[in-house]
């Protein structure tokens, strides 16, 4: 993350916990004790908040992976007060096509659920999840995905809307989709599109180029930071491009992961606001996180990664820039 500044890096004594803010997404039912459909321990959505809090979430994006799920996503962030998106996830595009009347009648609901819900506490800020994921084309084949990926483009024209997208091993297909339907430059801005971002990415640094010059932003979470090749790519992420993220309750960063060497450092009073004790869902203890559940407060880590990977650049530059681009991106007005 090439930044044209000069800095030291603040030593631990310096650091102040909240100067550092952050936006989120947020949505599945492990947060209220379900996993699989079994209820294993207590709701505890209040207490996660409370932490996420706490770790400086000063707002949360709540993603739409389906019709279904999208109404659930802007709903719950009606009652919050946060954002939400609605879209569907390309291995859930199949959907489409199963849907009563058709695939025109899941759009069109889709379409009418954007549109009902474009102001307001709960509002929809992006198009999406949408895109292409060819690791997982059991779910949804090739050919039905890069339908419904462009047929989803439609509504972000409509909407004036940034998108919120997934690029899963299909990066020439996806680019071309978005080429295609005039994306090609500026976010798509000539065709009534308005950016967005290529969340939880895992492409190579060629690609992440490639879709910064197209106009879109790029966000990177734990699973974006495993291996040293993640960590030569996120670094490469200009910073007027980057967005920060946690896909909670997945992509945690783990032990076996690169982007651990750079957690070694940080300092004691964040590490205990990111990463706090957990335990096991058998042993669960209201207001304490549930091991294998990523966190909101998580986006710390990812944050404080960016920041080792990028030497000289102070911690609170690299959250202040990816809030700034989120809230831009977003039209997240009321946080400014």
């Amino acid at each position: 993350m090439p930044v044209t500044v000069i800095a030291a890096k603040p030593a631990a004594s310096e650091v102040q916990p909240e100067k550092y803010r952050f936006i989120v997404n947020l949505t599945d039912p492990v947060f209220r004790g379900y996993y699989h459909g079994k209820k294993k321990h207590d709701d505890d959505m209040e207490a996660m908040l409370e932490r996420a809090r706490a770790a400086g979430v000063k707002s949360m994006i709540i993603t739409g992976g389906s019709l279904h799920e999208s109404k659930e996503a802007i709903e719950l962030a009606k009652q919050l007060g946060f954002y939400a998106t609605a879209g569907c996830h390309p291995t859930r595009s199949s959907q489409f096509d199963q849907f009563r009347g058709g695939p025109e009648k899941y759009l069109e609901a889709l379409d009418q659920l954007i549109a009902a819900n474009l102001t307001g506490k709960g509002r929809v800020v992006a198009v999406g999840e949408c895109g292409l994921d060819y690791d997982r084309t059991h779910f949804a084949p090739k050919d039905v995905q890069r339908r419904h990926f462009r047929s989803q483009l439609a509504l972000a024209k409509k909407y004036h809307l940034p998108l919120f997208l997934h690029s899963r091993a299909a990066h020439q297909d996806f680019v071309q989709i978005l080429r295609d339907e005039g994306f090609d430059k500026d976010g798509g801005k000539a065709v009534g599109g308005n950016g967005g971002v290529v969340h939880s990415f895992t492409g190579t640094a060629e690609e992440a180029a490639e879709l910064m010059d197209m106009g879109f932003h790029v966000s990177v979470n734990g699973c974006s930071l495993k291996t040293a090749d993640n960590l030569a790519v996120a670094k490469s992420i200009r910073p007027d491009k980057i967005m920060l993220e946690t896909d909670a309750p997945w992509c945690s960063l783990t032990s076996t992961h690169a982007s651990k060497a750079h957690l070694t450092s940080m300092p004691p009073a964040l590490n205990a606001l990111y990463f706090p004790p957990a335990t096991k869902p058998e042993s669960f203890v209201y207001g304490r996180p549930v091991k294998g559940r990523n966190e909101p407060t998580a986006i710390g880590g990812v944050a404080w990664v960016i920041h080792k990977l990028n030497e000289g650049i102070p911690f609170e530059k690299v959250t202040e820039k990816a809030w700034k681009n989120t809230v831009e991106v977003f039209g997240l007005t009321e946080l400014q």
